[in-house]
């Protein structure tokens, strides 16, 4: 029964993590609603998440292999300008230094890495108040109700701009960065956060899309890192484990499969249909809290 409750969350985690409705929000729902018992801390939520990523890695692989390398390159040219400036130092010579932000790539990397100060931080000090949050049964209805809230603002305010990697400031990277910070709570859609953060910093929709998606993998990353310990718990069986790692896998399938199309409707489509679903969703999930509280 319990592989068959994990196989359901990997396939609703492969089809709702690209819309921006709070997939954690529902996996934490459904699993109150099936009265299943959750396992430690929010590994599974993690693993899922980590499945689903490798179809965004797929998905935008050219950009993320431009990102690595650039980035790569930056640390050698950091360490050539260090070597430079004690040269400098000690002969009294002038010689240039090499230019570290030099095109649209590089730029786009530190505007991530700016975004994960703010989420890491977040994430970090909150770990224990999620877990709470994520075994309440009124709580993750109540977030993606808030969810709703804001796509609608969003849609009706017609917000966005034509802002692009060179065009956006280290502001708006901050503010995404706090916005994904705070998605780790359920309910709160990161996508749906993200994304809106971006159309009010000025991104047009595509790059809006495509920040949210890429800054997702060091953050899903660095929570699985953060929950591979409780693999060792007394709580994690190894039938438990390899069910984890089958959910992972299934997440990863579904998503593949499914990207391309929810990546075009998030994109062309009304924000307002899915904050209407979050207002149904979010009412349903709290009046069944509710019931049974």
């Amino acid at each position: 029964m319990f592989v068959l409750y994990v196989i359901l969350l990997a396939i609703l985690q492969g089809i709702l993590e690209f819309l921006p409705v709070s997939s954690f929000g529902h996996l934490c729902v459904i699993q109150e609603f099936l009265g299943i018992e959750r396992g430690p801390g929010v590994l599974l939520e993690v693993m899922l998440h980590f499945g689903t990523l490798a179809a965004v890695i797929l998905t935008f692989w050219k950009d993320i292999s431009h990102l690595a390398a650039e980035t790569l390159e930056m640390i050698l040219d950091i360490v050539g300008n260090i070597s430079l400036y004690i040269h400098n130092r000690r002969s009294a010579e002038s010689l240039h230094y090499t230019k570290i932000i030099s095109n649209t790539y590089r730029k786009f990397a530190v505007l991530l890495l700016v975004s994960m100060i703010p989420t890491v931080a977040i994430g970090f000090a909150a770990r224990r108040l999620v877990a709470l949050a994520a075994a309440s049964r009124l709580i993750p209805g109540a977030g993606i109700l808030i969810t709703g809230v804001i796509l609608l603002v969003v849609d009706l305010s017609g917000i966005g701009g034509s802002k692009a990697a060179r065009d956006a400031n280290y502001g708006n990277a901050m503010w995404i960065g706090i916005c994904q910070g705070l998605a780790v709570f359920p309910g709160l859609s990161r996508s749906g956060l993200t994304i809106s953060a971006g159309l009010l910093g000025g991104f047009t929709r595509t790059f809006a899309v495509k920040y949210s998606y890429i800054l997702s993998i060091p953050a899903i990353v660095g929570a699985l890192i953060v929950e591979l310990g409780e693999f060792g718990s007394p709580e994690m069986t190894v039938g438990m484990g390899f069910t984890y790692v089958l959910g992972m896998i299934i997440s990863a399938v579904v998503g593949y499969f499914v990207i391309r199309f929810l990546l075009r409707l998030v994109q062309k489509g009304k924000f307002r249909y899915f904050a209407f679903y979050c207002f149904l969703a979010g009412f349903l999930s709290l009046m069944t809290g509710y019931l049974i509280v």
